[in-house]
């Protein structure tokens, strides 16, 4: 199992059905492997306003979900991780990341630093066995206190490395 499949086991661990997606991310493909259904959207603003939507409409008892891909689609998230954090709507985004090489170094998005005034937590998994840990940490910052959505930028360089790890939920 790499870490991209290992983030699909803890989204499911937490009771995630179903994520809204931009393609060009690997976790939709393990996702949909272990019974996570994907919806697509054309646009990145359309798949916040579903899990917006979804989060609002069950009190925050579940969590909606957003997966996209690294650099464009994590620029046009923004509108809409925004307007979530100014209605305080637990969300959890999921971006691809550039390579850890790399991430800091213009002209890579870097959406920790970017996203850490309109999220309660922005960090990134660097280090493939901190997948769970963090994984754990972004959900229970969502759940816990004043809502709010959290990112949590994924490295392909680290995730497509083999983990061994369980994960349960808090």
């Amino acid at each position: 199992m790499n870490g991209f499949d290992l983030v699909a086991r803890c989204l499911q661990a937490e009771g995630v059905t179903w994520m809204a997606c931009f393609p060009a991310n690997p976790l939709i493909e393990a996702a949909a492997k272990i019974g996570i259904r994907p919806i697509v959207f054309r646009q990145e603003r359309g798949g916040i306003n579903a899990i917006d939507g979804y989060s609002r409409q069950t009190s925050g008892k579940q969590i909606g979900v957003f997966a996209s891909q690294s650099g464009p689609g994590v620029e046009n998230s923004f509108g809409g991780i925004a307007q979530a954090w100014g209605d305080s709507v637990p969300i959890l985004f999921l971006p691809g990341g550039s390579g850890t090489g790399s991430y800091d170094i213009a002209p890579n998005f870097s959406a920790t630093r970017n996203y850490a005034n309109i999220t309660k937590l922005a960090l990134s998994i660097d280090q493939v066995h901190r997948t769970t840990r963090e994984m754990r940490r972004a959900f229970h910052t969502a759940r816990q206190g004043r809502p709010g959505p959290v990112l949590v930028e994924m490295h392909g360089d680290v995730l497509r490395h083999d983990v061994a790890r369980k994960y349960t939920p808090l």
